[in-house]
C-alpha cells in the first residue's frame, strides 16, 4: 500500500507537470492568435483571386493552357500537411488516417507524396511512400517564398506530364474546437467554387472588363499565381489548426492533472485518516490493557 511519502511525491510531480501543460496552452494560444490572424487575411485574397481566374475563364471559349490539360489518373500528387510536433491531440493522427484513406481509394494508382511538416514525413517514409519532395520546419512561420517553392514543384511536375493529379490533404481551420479535415482537387484546375460569392459578387464578375492583353497570357499569370495562393492558403490554415489542436490538448491535460492531483490528494487523506484512527486505537488499547 502506498505511504504518504508515496502520495506527496505523486501529487508533487503531476504539479510539475500540470505547470508545464498551463504553460505549453499559454505559448500555443499566443501562437493561435498570430497564425489565425494570417489566415482570415489570406481569404480574401484568394477568394477574389478565384473571382477574377473565373471571370477570365468564362471569356475564353476553350481555354488552353498545361494548368487545364484532363488526362487519365494513373499518376497522383498527394500534397500532405501536418504537424511539426506532437502533443496536439489527434490532429496529425487525423490527418494521416485521412491521407490513408485517401490513398486506398486511388489504389492501383501511381502515388507520390509532398509531406509538409515533421510528423507527416516520418510516418509516410516509414510506411514506405515515395516522396517527390519534402519540406518541415515552416509552418511554425509561414512564409510565402516556400509556398512558391511548393507551387513551382507541383505545377512542373504536373506541365512535365509527370503526374496527372494533384490533391492536397490538410486540417481547415474553421474554430478552435472544430477543425475540418479537407481533401481538396488542386491540379488540374476544374471549377472554381462559387458557393460563397453573394449576388453582387456574381453581378461583378459579369463585367466586361477591358484586357490589355490577351486573355490567354493572363490565364498564364492567373493560373501558376492561383495554385500558389492555394497552396498558401492550405499552409496557413493547416499552421492555425495545428496551434488550436494543441491549445485544447494542453488544456484538457492542464484539466486532468488537476482530477488526478484533486484524486491523489482524497486517497491520501483516506490513508493518513486511516493511520491516525489506528495510532489513536492502539494508544487506548494500550491505555485499557494496564488499567
Amino acid at each position: 500500500m502506498p505511504t504518504l511519502l508515496d502520495f506527496r511525491r505523486r501529487i508533487r510531480s503531476v504539479k510539475n507537470t500540470q505547470q508545464i501543460t498551463r504553460a505549453m496552452k499559454f505559448v500555443s494560444a499566443a501562437r493561435l492568435r498570430r497564425a489565425q490572424e494570417a489566415a482570415l487575411a489570406a481569404r480574401p485574397y484568394a477568394k477574389e483571386l478565384a473571382r477574377v481566374l473565373r471571370s477570365t475563364m468564362a471569356r475564353v471559349e476553350s481555354p488552353q493552357h498545361p494548368l487545364l490539360a484532363r488526362r487519365p489518373e494513373e499518376r497522383i500528387l498527394v500534397i500532405v500537411l501536418s504537424g511539426e510536433r506532437g502533443l496536439a491531440g489527434a490532429f496529425n493522427t487525423n490527418i494521416l488516417k485521412r491521407a490513408a484513406d485517401f490513398f486506398r481509394s486511388k489504389q492501383g494508382k501511381k502515388i507520390v507524396t509532398i509531406p509538409i511538416g515533421k510528423k507527416g514525413r516520418d510516418v509516410l517514409r516509414k510506411v514506405g511512400m515515395k516522396f517527390a519532395g519534402e519540406y518541415v520546419n515552416v509552418l511554425a512561420r509561414v512564409d510565402l517564398g516556400i509556398a512558391r517553392e511548393v507551387a513551382a514543384l507541383v505545377t512542373g511536375l504536373y506541365t512535365k506530364e509527370e503526374v496527372d493529379a494533384v490533391y492536397t490533404v490538410f486540417s481547415e481551420f474553421k474554430n478552435v474546437l472544430a477543425p475540418l479535415l479537407v481533401t481538396e482537387k488542386l491540379l488540374p484546375i476544374e471549377k472554381i467554387e462559387e458557393s460563397e460569392e453573394t449576388p453582387a459578387d456574381k453581378a461583378a464578375s459579369q463585367i466586361d472588363y477591358i484586357y490589355e492583353q490577351p486573355e490567354t497570357q493572363i490565364l498564364d499569370r492567373l493560373l501558376p499565381r492561383y495554385v500558389e495562393t492555394q497552396i498558401l492558403r492550405i499552409m496557413l490554415e493547416s499552421s492555425a489548426a495545428e496551434h488550436a489542436a494543441r491549445m485544447t490538448a494542453m488544456e484538457a491535460a492542464t484539466k486532468n492533472a488537476g482530477e488526478v492531483i484533486d484524486a491523489l490528494t482524497l486517497h491520501m487523506n483516506k490513508v493518513r485518516q486511516a493511520a491516525i484512527t489506528k495510532e489513536i486505537i492502539e494508544i487506548v488499547s494500550g491505555a485499557a490493557s494496564t488499567a
